[in-house]
């Protein structure tokens, strides 16, 4: 009995990438591994979203440009206001937080590219060898580029980690409040279903 429902998990496991959805998130990972590091491009990965579900959160494959995964949370039935906000929230934040990072991102490959044919320029050196390989710099060389960026973001990276701990404390403080709310409530309903004497 056990056998034949794992085998009808895995039938419809398989059989459940066949439904549009899934067919669409193919086509949008295709989509998405073909992007390289353009502004105008980073829109046409982030448009697939599944509608929420009411029993599960959706996390999918990691962005190429902010390097994160999506999340779509659940919208649970009967969901209360306070529910509602802490769920807004948290996609708030999750959107926030990708679009930062695909930002930071793109301008750190544009900049770096720019600082790799800069200091090749300088050299009298071509962006590529005779063998039509990218020449590349030293270890050396790129950290001062990277100390060079990280200087220049000191700011940005301030106020982004500012902001990153404000959201997660309040998340986390709606968090207990919901949960507070629903041993309450689990509470009442108990109470009012036990027999009276």
């Amino acid at each position: 009995m056990a056998v034949r429902a794992a085998a009808e998990g895995l039938t419809w496991r398989r059989l459940s990438c066949l439904r549009p959805q899934s067919v669409m998130a193919a086509v949008s990972r295709r989509e998405c591994s073909k992007v390289t590091t353009q502004r105008d491009k980073s829109h046409k990965c982030a448009k697939f979203r599944p509608a929420a579900s009411s029993t599960h959160d959706w996390i999918g494959p990691p962005n190429p440009l902010s390097n994160l995964r999506p999340v779509v949370y659940r919208v649970p039935e009967n969901e209360s206001e306070l529910e509602e906000r802490l769920r807004t929230l948290r996609q708030d934040t999750e959107d926030w937080n990708h679009n930062f990072w695909t930002k930071q991102n793109i301008d750190f490959s544009q900049e770096k590219e720019a600082f790799i044919a800069s200091q090749l320029k300088a050299k009298g050196l071509s962006e590529r060898d005779e063998q039509g390989r990218r020449r590349a710099l030293s270890s050396e060389e790129m950290a001062v580029f990277y100390k060079s960026f990280l200087d220049k973001n000191r700011e940005r990276h301030i106020i982004y980690n500012k902001e990153w701990y404000r959201r997660n404390f309040t998340i986390t403080f709606l968090m207990a409040r919901v949960t507070l709310h629903n041993l309450w409530r689990s509470a009442i309903n108990k109470h009012n279903r036990s027999p009276k004497t």
